[in-house]
Parts: C-alpha cells; sequence; structure tokens
C-alpha cells in the first residue's frame, strides 16, 4: 500500500509565505516515489504581504489557504481538517511563511509562538511516533516543540554562503542541538525521527537545493 505524506505550507512565495522552489521539490520527490500526498494551510491571514520586486511590503491583505492553494494547483485543504492518524509522515517546506504565517519567529525569535493548529499537528505526529521532514527555516519549529530535538539549519558560521547562520544560535538557546550540514545533506535526528535540510538557508545554486530536499524525502520514507 502506498504511504500517504501531509504536507503543510504557509502561503505562496519565499518573503511571506512558502518558498516556491522547496515546496515543487518536496513535491516532485514525493510523487517520484510514488507517494499519495496531500497539502494542507491554515485558513488564516498573512502576517502582511511582500512585494517580490522590491521586497517591501504592501498594504493589501490576503490568506495563507488560498495563496497555497497556487502551488497546490487548486488541489488544498484547510489545516484543521488534517487527521494525523491517515498519514504516515509530515513534511514543512520553508519560506517566510513558516516564521511569519505559522509562527512569530520572525519577529520574537526564539521566545516566539507557532500557530496553534501546527503546534497540534507537529506534537500529534511526533507524539505517534511518524516522520516530520523539515527544511529552511522550519526545522524551528521542532526546535520549538520537540525539547532537545536535533536539527540542521546548515551551517552556524555566518559567511556569504550561509547568510543566516545565527539561526542555529537561536536553536541551541533553546536546548537544541543544532548539526552543521552542507545543502545537499540531511540529518536526521533517529530518536525523535526528525529529517531536516538546510535548502535556501544557503545561497546555493537551485539545483543543489532541489538534491537536498530529494535527500530529505528519501532518509523520511525511510524511517515512515
Amino acid at each position: 500500500m502506498s504511504r500517504k505524506v501531509a504536507v503543510i505550507l504557509s502561503g505562496c512565495g519565499v518573503f511571506d509565505g512558502s518558498e516556491i522552489h522547496e515546496s515543487s521539490a518536496v513535491l516532485v520527490h514525493l510523487s517520484r516515489a510514488g507517494v499519495q500526498y496531500t497539502v494542507f494551510a491554515p485558513n488564516i491571514e498573512q502576517m502582511h504581504v511582500v512585494d517580490h520586486v522590491t521586497g517591501q511590503p504592501m498594504t493589501e491583505k490576503r490568506w495563507v489557504l488560498k495563496e497555497s492553494a497556487r502551488i497546490a494547483r487548486g488541489k488544498i485543504t484547510d489545516l484543521k481538517d488534517l487527521k494525523v492518524s491517515e498519514y504516515d509522515a509530515l513534511i514543512i517546506p520553508g519560506g517566510f511563511g513558516v516564521a511569519k504565517n505559522l509562527s512569530s519567529w520572525a519577529v520574537q525569535g526564539k521566545d516566539c509562538s507557532v500557530l496553534k493548529a501546527v503546534e497540534e499537528t507537529v506534537k500529534s505526529f511526533h507524539a505517534s511516533n511518524k516522520p516530520i521532514g523539515l527544511c529552511c527555516i522550519s526545522p524551528v519549529l521542532a526546535a520549538k516543540l520537540i525539547p532537545g530535538c536535533e536539527v540542521t539549519v546548515g551551517c552556524d558560521t555566518e559567511c556569504e554562503k550561509w547568510p543566516h547562520a545565527g539561526t542555529a544560535a537561536a536553536i541551541k538557546q533553546l536546548g537544541c542541538k543544532h548539526v552543521n550540514k552542507q545543502v545537499n545533506e540531511v540529518h536526521v535526528d533517529t530518536k525523535n525521527k526528525l529529517v531536516t535540510t538546510c535548502a535556501f538557508m544557503s545561497n546555493s545554486p537551485l539545483h543543489e537545493v532541489y538534491d537536498g530536499i530529494g535527500a530529505m524525502v528519501k532518509a523520511l520514507l525511510e524511517i515512515a
């Protein structure tokens, strides 16, 4: 029987939603592996809308569920209807929507809150001993919700290739272990069944990010 994976998106677009390339890579690798997947998103208003040409906030309002439907080609389900018992694993791609819509990490860092529906879902998958795949910034959700877990967001030393390395320090401050990995590598926390990869936390070519996410999906399915 084909395995089933739930995928949670946080909007559409790197600066205010799910990172589109990461999300697409997740779905492509799941499809190639013959996995059935369902895309979910919370039916909430975005923290704000960003003009992706200028990088500046706009005055209009958008909704996470409707924006996520753009990536899901219209096949989207409200997160409140996700039944953990029906799925073998969970994946949450990155993008600033994770830090702005699924949580308040973008403004509060390690002191953030996590959207209740996301918190309940992550904790339920974890309690059910079902694997969770996280890439880019989304490993911070595990660091916030699963005490003492192990994740990677890439490298903990800031440089041109690793402009977001400060995130690793915040993860450590939460009492979790950060493991340095390259963009094409994953870290597997076998105790907590977490599979993480850095994706666009690194200034790396798109194909390397794609390959790293493929490694994440492969490792996730091996323990699902």
